[in-house]
């Protein structure tokens, strides 16, 4: 800055801080880890072709979002931001899971508050076709009857009239 101090981005890099560098208003001479990290994931060329591009209202929160981003790309070279954001995404994800099961209980239980217990009984005609040992396969309704992949070797046939017929496996 032309102080007795330079900026952290020409103390870093050696060299003399003149007043229009244009680092030193978003690097200060007390906090060079901010410079350090951003030089080693971006370089100060990058940078400073960045800031120069943009108007200056925008390079504070420019700086912001590459000091952030270096950051992060130094936790995780891989995905760096992106990283953060998902594993963020997949625990509002999560707690939103827990939030709605956590919502049905108090619901459940509002309803088992409000109702007297009712209890419900299975028609018995669906009962006794549900536990016949008797085969007799012409009561079950045709939407059991799935269409086979060939018609040869299939246990189950098309038509919903027809009867069930048992065939060896070994035929």
């Amino acid at each position: 800055m032309g102080g007795t101090s330079p900026c952290a981005s020409c103390k870093l890099l050696r060299r003399r801080c003149s007043k229009e560098c244009i680092f030193a208003p978003y690097f200060p001479s007390d906090d060079p880890r901010k410079f350090a990290i951003v030089h080693k994931v971006f370089g100060a060329s990058n940078v400073s072709k960045m800031l120069q591009e943009l108007g200056v209202h925008q390079r504070a929160d420019a700086v912001s979002s590459l000091v952030y981003e270096a950051n992060a790309r130094v936790r995780d070279p891989v995905y760096g931001c992106v990283g953060a954001i998902s594993y963020l995404q997949n625990q509002v994800s999560q707690l939103q899971m827990q939030l709605a099961v956590a919502q049905a209980e108090i619901l459940c239980i509002q309803m088992q508050q409000q109702e007297p217990t009712i209890t419900t009984q299975v028609d018995q005609d669906q009962k006794s076709l549900l536990l016949s040992v008797n085969n007799n396969y012409e009561t079950l309704p045709h939407y059991l009857n799935f269409p086979s992949s060939s018609s040869s070797s299939s246990n189950v046939f098309h038509d919903p009239h027809e009867p069930l017929k048992r065939e060896s496996f070994w035929a």
